[in-house]
């Protein structure tokens, strides 16, 4: 019912307008719904595109069994771009158990077959307040309902990035983003 951003708007930007619509909407999903976050949907065709104020993450097997972790592109400027979601990107393409990394179009659709066909190994929000956000369920509709596998844990790859973004940041590991001042 509710849309967080539009192509061709300022839902790219850091402004407290793609922040403010989105509290309403996530009051009513905990209250009617026991859900913590609103998963936003674009469009007839229903595009994922954010988790809150996160980027979202899957990571599925394609019909072909490669691994690939997928998060929506940023062409249409409704999708915030940013450091976390650039080092989600950048990491995970550098791991050798990551087959195909993708910046491109799901939908909602896509990912209830992909449920549905046990496909579906890992669900995450990545933002710079959360750093990452493990999604255990995502509820669609009255009836659909994507379990996801890592339950109540985080996923191996979400920690992974964890991990890794913390040892970076805490300067525990040599890393081309770090500087010493």
């Amino acid at each position: 019912h509710n849309v967080r951003a539009w192509p061709g708007g300022a839902g790219n930007t850091k402004l407290g307008s793609n922040y403010g619509p989105s509290i309403t909407p996530q009051i009513a999903a905990a209250r009617d719904h026991a859900c913590q976050q609103v998963l936003y949907l674009f469009g007839p065709e229903r595009r994922v595109t954010e988790v809150g104020a996160m980027n979202l993450f899957v990571l599925w097997r394609g019909a072909d069994g490669a691994r690939e972790l997928v998060t929506a592109p940023l062409d249409e400027g409704d999708i915030l771009p940013g450091v976390t979601r650039r080092s989600v990107l950048e990491l995970a393409r550098a791991w050798p158990d990551v087959d195909v990394v993708s910046e491109r179009h799901f939908t909602i659709d896509e990912l209830l077959e992909a449920s549905r066909e046990g496909r579906v190994e890992e669900v995450f929000g990545a933002g710079t307040a959360a750093v990452v956000a493990p999604v255990k369920a995502i509820q669609y509709g009255d009836d659909a309902e994507i379990v996801v596998p890592t339950g109540e844990s985080i996923g191996p790859i979400a920690q992974r990035v964890w991990d890794e973004l913390l040892a970076i940041q805490y300067g525990k590991v040599e890393h081309p983003w770090s500087v010493l001042v």
